[in-house]
C-alpha cells in the first residue's frame, strides 16, 4: 500500500512526509483492518509533524480522522483516542479521555494517511448512512472535540457563546450551537474565516482578540495561543467559562486577576474525548444534517494539505483521499 510516512519531524514547509510503499498492516486479535477511504487533516497532525509534540517511537504514519471500510464489511470511523488501558482510576471512573496509558491514532500507532489501517475493535464507530465518507472524516476529531469543548464549557441552549479561532473544529461547533438556539460570536484573524462564520450564522464577527459587543456566557478558545485564551476570558460575564480546545499552547501570558478572572470566571482545558462523546456527536451530526466545508487532497499531496492547514488557507477542513 502507499503511505505518507513521518520519519523526522520538521516544519511543514520542508515537506517532512515521504510517500512510500508499506506493507498492509496485520490486525491483532483485538483489532480490525480497514481500507481507508478518507482521512481528515487535524491541527494536532501539525503539532506531531513539526515536533511540537515529542515523537513517540520511530517512523509513523499520521492521521486520526479515519473513515474506512472494514475488511469483511461495514463502514466505520476511527478517532484520536485509539485505545485505553481500562484499568486506571480515570477509566474506572468515567473519564477514559484522561487515561494514564492511552493509545493515540497517528501518534503512538500508525494512522490513516495510507491505503489501509488497523484499529482496536472497541474503538471504531459505525457511521450513520447520512454521513458520506469525505464529509464524515472531519467529524471524527475536529467535530467530536469541538462537541466535547461545548460540554466542558457547560454550554446550555439559548446562551451567548464565543468561538475564538474558526478553523476545522469551530466551523462544526457553530452548527451544533445554532441547533441549540445559541447566539454565536466569532473572533478570528482570517477575513475568509470571518466571512465563513457570518455565512454560517454568527451574530457578530471580529479580529482574533476582539471583544464581542455583549458579555458571553461561555467561550471556547480554538487557536493554540495564550493571547487568544486571555481575549476569550476578557469577554466573559461573571460566572462564565472558557474551555481551551488545544493540545498544545504557545504560552499563557500574564493577566490581571482582578478584572479578568475574579467573579468566579473559569478556565478549563479540553483533553481528548470519550467514546460516548463520539457516539453522541455522530448521532447529533446525522440528525441535524451537519455537512462540513472540505477541501480534498490526494495522498501524494499530504504535505501540501498540512501546509494549507498551517497557513489557515482552508475553508473548513482538509481531507486526504488515498
Amino acid at each position: 500500500m502507499r503511505a505518507a510516512v513521518l520519519r523526522t519531524p520538521a516544519p511543514v514547509a520542508r515537506h517532512p512526509l515521504s510517500l512510500e510503499e508499506a506493507p498492509v498492516p496485520e490486525p491483532g486479535p483485538d483489532q480490525v483492518l480497514l481500507r481507508v477511504t478518507a482521512c481528515g487533516v487535524c491541527r494536532t497532525d501539525l503539532h506531531i509533524v513539526e515536533g511540537e509534540l515529542a515523537p513517540r517511537g520511530g517512523a509513523r504514519i499520521p492521521g486520526h480522522q479515519i473513515v474506512g471500510e472494514l475488511v469483511g464489511g461495514g463502514r466505520v470511523g476511527v478517532s484520536w483516542i485509539g485505545g485505553t488501558d481500562g484499568a486506571c482510576w480515570y477509566c474506572r471512573n468515567g473519564a477514559e479521555n484522561l487515561c494514564d496509558a492511552p493509545v493515540f491514532t497517528g501518534y503512538t500507532v500508525d494512522g490513516g494517511y495510507a491505503g489501509f489501517a488497523v484499529a482496536r475493535r472497541d474503538f471504531v464507530f459505525p457511521l450513520p448512512e447520512a454521513l458520506d465518507d469525505i464529509h464524515a472524516a472531519p467529524l471524527l476529531c475536529a467535530g467530536i472535540i469541538g462537541f466535547r469543548s461545548l460540554r466542558v464549557a457547560g454550554v446550555e441552549p439559548g446562551q451567548r457563546v464565543g468561538l475564538f479561532g474558526f478553523g476545522a473544529s469551530a466551523h462544526l461547533a457553530i452548527a451544533v450551537l445554532r441547533a441549540w438556539k445559541c447566539e454565536v460570536y466569532v473572533a478570528t484573524r482570517s477575513q475568509a474565516h470571518r466571512t465563513l462564520a457570518e455565512s454560517l450564522g454568527a451574530r457578530w464577527v471580529g479580529g482574533e482578540t476582539a471583544r464581542p459587543p455583549v458579555p458571553l456566557d461561555r467561550a471556547i478558545a480554538f487557536a493554540p495561543s495564550g493571547d487568544v485564551v486571555v481575549a476569550a476570558l476578557a469577554s466573559l460575564r461573571k460566572g462564565g467559562v472558557v474551555a481551551v480546545n488545544a493540545i498544545h499552547l504557545d504560552r499563557m501570558p500574564q493577566f490581571d486577576y482582578d478584572s479578568l478572572l475574579w467573579g468566579e470566571r473559569q478556565i478549563r482545558s479540553v483533553a481528548n474525548m470519550t467514546r460516548q462523546d463520539a457516539r453522541d456527536f455522530l448521532d447529533l451530526a446525522a440528525r441535524i444534517g451537519l455537512r462540513p466545508e472540505v477541501t480534498v487532497f490526494p495522498l501524494d499531496q499530504a504535505n501540501q494539505a498540512l501546509e494549507a492547514v498551517h497557513a489557515g488557507a482552508i475553508q473548513g477542513a482538509a481531507v486526504i483521499v488515498p
